[in-house]
């Protein structure tokens, strides 16, 4: 009867301390996902800029082609009823600029399809940093899966937060909280295989992949 009563305490000791610990994550996933910073945009190889929920990414990255920030720009996961005229309008570049500097991939269909397509990309290209465009609360995923494609790269994060995160508090906005949390659990599983590879990595005396953040506002 002891040894029922002892790991009954031991089986609530182990689910109470796994939901805290998972709480307490989405509480930091969430805080950094809606905060913004000063940005610190470094120069890097180039660009790529997973498409997604509004056109203000490709906006952010053709602005970031044109100041210089890196000489090719990736636009990763584009629909295929998405013309090269209306990537190019949405980048807000010119003919020239867009016709020498911009390579569409069509192929990627998620976080993972866009992590692939960027490798195949760099490998072509021959670059060893990236500029990474998207939205805060989409970035953390992104940086994992594309760090764990491309484990040698130096990535730079560039997330764009968009405007109904910095409306409210993110606590008080059901809505804000219910995508949050979904990107959350699908941020879990990359970032624990992330955490595998790089503890392997770590024990073989690997060096691990550098990141940089510069959040932005999106308009």
């Amino acid at each position: 009867m002891r040894s029922r009563s002892t790991a009954s305490v031991v089986l609530v000791w182990a689910v109470g301390t796994s939901v805290a610990a998972l709480m307490f994550g989405f509480v930091l996933f969430a805080t950094a996902a809606t905060r913004t910073a000063p940005a610190a945009v470094p120069h890097a190889d180039g660009i790529v800029v997973l498409t997604g929920r509004g056109e203000h990414r490709l906006q952010h990255a053709g602005r970031l082609l044109r100041e210089g920030k890196a000489h090719r720009l990736l636009v990763s996961g584009v629909n295929r009823r998405i013309t090269k005229d209306d990537v190019r309008r949405l980048t807000q570049l010119d003919e020239p600029t867009f016709h020498c500097c911009v390579d569409i991939g069509y192929e990627a269909r998620d976080t993972m399809g866009n992590a692939g397509e960027t490798r195949a990309w760099v490998e072509r290209r021959g670059l060893s940093s990236l500029i990474v465009v998207t939205s805060s609360y989409h970035m953390p995923r992104s940086l994992v899966e594309i760090a764990l494609a491309l484990p040698e790269a130096r990535l730079h994060a560039y997330a764009l937060v968009p405007k109904e995160f910095r409306s409210t508090p993110w606590w008080l906005h059901f809505g804000t909280m219910r995508i949050l949390f979904s990107e959350y659990l699908k941020f879990l599983p990359p970032a624990a295989r992330y955490a595998v590879r790089q503890l392997t990595r770590s024990a073989n005396g690997a060096a691990g992949v550098h990141t940089v953040a510069a959040r932005q506002p999106m308009p």
